[in-house]
């Protein structure tokens, strides 16, 4: 019940690969050395590391 006959979503699929290897390439491009240093400081007052820091950004889609 509840099977609508479609692809198996496990499947593994070679281009789905590359857009998401190209999409992390965009996305940890090395930032302006001002923006970097900013992200450090705000990191450090919220006890974090700035790859965690990093992280959150992108997961929220605002800062912190």
């Amino acid at each position: 019940m509840g099977h609508n006959n479609g692809p198996p979503l496990d499947q593994s699929n070679a281009w789905a690969r590359v857009c998401w290897k190209k999409a992390k390439e965009e996305v940890w491009k090395s930032p302006p050395i001002e923006v970097v240093r900013m992200r450090i400081k705000r990191a450090r007052e919220l006890g974090m590391t700035y790859r965690e820091y990093t992280l959150e950004i992108l997961e929220r889609g605002r800062y912190l």
